[in-house]
């Protein structure tokens, strides 16, 4: 760095697993760093590391143009933000929240942040602590494009892909909400799989590459899915609803055999039998999407 050129800083509020590998992706830039977090002690390792440790979090706004906020939610980041002192530091600066809440609250937030002056991107995180600062890493950003690229050669320093989803400040939760909908869910049925598994005396392990298998085939179906559903066309000429809602009885009665608790798979089966009672038997799963957004 020469003489003439200023380095560059930012301020990170929260140090749990995810904000302390922000902090440290930032350092290992050269970024110059300062932390906060609410409980005391968390900062030890990066300020061993170089981290500038402030004692309040309007003393930790006020170090830096931009602060990343990552905390549990936005119940969290407004009890921070929105002490007096600390939105009267911000006045001017940019904050880029990180933290996961609906859009409502994104919304919100950046309403507020207008009021005061305060300069505001809303931002996701889509990949687990140990993935930043590297290539795997992947971030949804949304709000002011003009503003996202003055900070984005900042933002750089944590790796990894960054997209900017658009203006409405509200677009990066909106995708964080449905994407984070479709790995739990996935979850809730892997798990409820290895139930009914070890019911008949499978094992996880035994059952884990064949589910690895099924994985592999949804990348796909979520490309045709998609393209079926905003196009309206709900094709069901390789499975018709009728033949997955007979599947699904299946499972049901497998799990409840066993004890099992089914009503998760009895709520997507209620939803495919409401299509199937509507006159769509012949369509595809997709067609659900109509069924569960009706008003």
């Amino acid at each position: 760095m020469s003489e003439h050129t200023v380095q560059p800083s930012v301020t990170v509020l929260g140090l749990g697993p995810m904000g302390r590998a922000l902090a440290g992706a930032f350092l290992d830039a050269g970024v110059r760093t300062t932390v906060w977090n609410r409980t005391p002690g968390r900062d030890a390792e990066l300020t061993g590391r170089g981290a500038v440790a402030a004692s309040s979090p309007e003393e930790a706004v006020a170090a830096s143009p931009l602060t990343v906020v990552c905390v549990v939610n936005y119940d969290a980041s407004d009890a921070v933000l929105r002490q007096d002192a600390v939105t009267a530091a911000l006045k001017g600066r940019t904050v880029v929240n990180l933290s996961a809440d609906t859009p409502g609250r994104a919304r919100d937030t950046d309403e507020w942040a207008g009021r005061h002056g305060i300069r505001y991107l809303d931002g996701a995180i889509m990949t687990p602590a140990p993935t930043i600062g590297t290539d795997d890493a992947v971030f949804l950003h949304s709000g002011p494009e003009e503003l996202y690229r003055e900070h984005r050669p900042v933002l750089a320093a944590l790796g990894g892909g960054h997209t900017h989803l658009g203006e409405e400040i509200g677009r990066a939760a909106a995708y964080d909400v449905a994407l984070l909908d479709v790995f739990w869910t996935a979850m809730a049925g892997y798990t409820h799989a290895i139930a009914v598994a070890r019911a008949e005396g499978v094992t996880a392990t035994e059952l884990a590459p064949f589910a690895q298998g099924i994985a592999a085939i949804l990348p796909p179906l979520f490309t045709e899915f998609a393209a079926d559903i905003d196009a309206g066309t709900y094709s069901g000429d390789l499975n018709p609803i009728t033949s997955a809602a007979s599947t699904m009885d299946h499972i049901v009665h497998a799990s409840e055999a066993h004890g099992i608790d089914a009503s998760v798979m009895r709520v997507i089966e209620g939803q495919a039998r409401r299509v199937i009672a509507r006159g769509h038997g012949g369509d595809g799963f997709s067609r659900v999407v109509e069924v569960i957004a009706h008003r």
